[in-house]
C-alpha cells in the first residue's frame, strides 16, 4: 500500500466516523467539534486529489468561520435540548420515510449517471504542469464565468443587507452617531472651560 492510499483511508475513515458522531452526539457542542474534524479531514482528501485551493477554502471558510459561528451560537443560546427531543419519536416515521425516499433518489441518480463525451475529453486533457490548481480555477472563474461569479456576489450582498435591515431595531433613548453633526462642530462647541475655585470641586 502506498503512502497516498494510507492517507486516503486514514482521512476518509476519520471523516466518516466524525460525520456519524455529528448526528449521534448528545451534546450539541460536541457535534460542532466533530463537524470541524470532518471538515479538516475532507480538506486532507482534497489535498490528496490535488485541489489545494478547495482544501484551503474548506478550512478557512467552513472551519474558521461557519463552524466556529455554529459553536458560539450553540454555546451562547440557552436552548433546552431535552424539550426539543421530546417530539423525536412522534416525527420518526415521517423522517424515516423521507430518508428512504432521498436514499432511493441518490441511488437512481448515481446509478444512472453517464458522463458526457466533452467531460471525458476534458478529463483526458488536464491543465498544463506550469499552471497551478488555484491559477486554473481563477482563470475559469474570471474569464468564462465572470458574470455568474459577480451575480453570485451581488446575491450574497443583497442577502446580507436584507438580514441587517430585518434585524435592525431602533430603540428609543439610545444615542446614535451623526457624522455630519460631528464634522460641523467647532472648538467652542466641543470644549467648555470652567474656572473651579480651589477645594470646591466641579
Amino acid at each position: 500500500m502506498s503512502v497516498a492510499s494510507a492517507f486516503f483511508y486514514l482521512f476518509s475513515g476519520i471523516m466518516i466516523a466524525s460525520a456519524f458522531m455529528v448526528i449521534a452526539a448528545r451534546n450539541p457542542v460536541h457535534s460542532v467539534l466533530f463537524l470541524i474534524l470532518a471538515f479538516v479531514n475532507a480538506s486532507g482528501l482534497f489535498i490528496l486529489l490535488g485541489a489545494e485551493f478547495l482544501a484551503m477554502i474548506l478550512v478557512v471558510v467552513y472551519v474558521g468561520a461557519v463552524a466556529v459561528l455554529f459553536l458560539f451560537v450553540v454555546m451562547m443560546l440557552d436552548v433546552d435540548f431535552a424539550e426539543l427531543k421530546q417530539g423525536f419519536l412522534q416525527y420518526l416515521p415521517v423522517g424515516a420515510l423521507i430518508g428512504i425516499i432521498v436514499a432511493i433518489e441518490l441511488v437512481l441518480v448515481v446509478g444512472g449517471f453517464t458522463p458526457s463525451p466533452a467531460t471525458m475529453a476534458a478529463a483526458r486533457s488536464p491543465t498544463p504542469p506550469d499552471v497551478s490548481n488555484t491559477m486554473a480555477l481563477g482563470l475559469v472563474l474570471y474569464t468564462k464565468h465572470v458574470y455568474f461569479f459577480q451575480a453570485a456576489g451581488m446575491i450574497l450582498l443583497t442577502a446580507m443587507i436584507g438580514s441587517i435591515v430585518l434585524t435592525l431595531r431602533h430603540k428609543p433613548g439610545v444615542k446614535r452617531q451623526d457624522i455630519s453633526e460631528q464634522n460641523a462642530r467647532t472648538r467652542e462647541e466641543a470644549m467648555e472651560v470652567r474656572k473651579v475655585p480651589s477645594r470646591k470641586g466641579v
